[in-house]
């Protein structure tokens, strides 16, 4: 009896280290993602999945670098940008506020 799929193969597991030289591998045009799974024994929606995920990784990596600064993480990143876009938020607000206050003129309190 098989497990799950018709392909009749064991799932296996791959080390990050296998991965990574699968990307290269397909990366380097060494392999195809065709060929590359007849090489490692697994699925070629293993290899897509693999080769994705690396290229999104990079991606995010070098989204995340700015030259001059050391490394921040994607998170660190968009915390950044986060906390960039409260304080402009919150000077305009208040512009708003003392546009508004100037414009209608101080209430009164009685």
């Amino acid at each position: 009896m098989s497990q799950a799929g018709s392909s009749g193969k064991s799932r296996r597991r791959l080390a990050p280290s296998e991965k990574y030289e699968i990307y290269v591998q397909v990366l380097t045009g060494q392999a195809t993602q065709r060929e590359a799974p007849e090489g490692w024994q697994i699925d070629r929606s293993t290899v897509v999945s693999v080769c994705r995920t690396a290229k999104q990784g990079a991606l995010d990596a070098l989204a995340a670098a700015v030259p001059g600064r050391p490394g921040r993480t994607l998170e660190q990143a968009q915390l950044e940008a986060a906390r960039a876009e409260v304080e402009r938020l919150r000077a305009t607000v208040t512009e708003q506020a003392v546009a508004l206050h100037l414009h209608q003129g101080k209430a009164r309190w009685d």
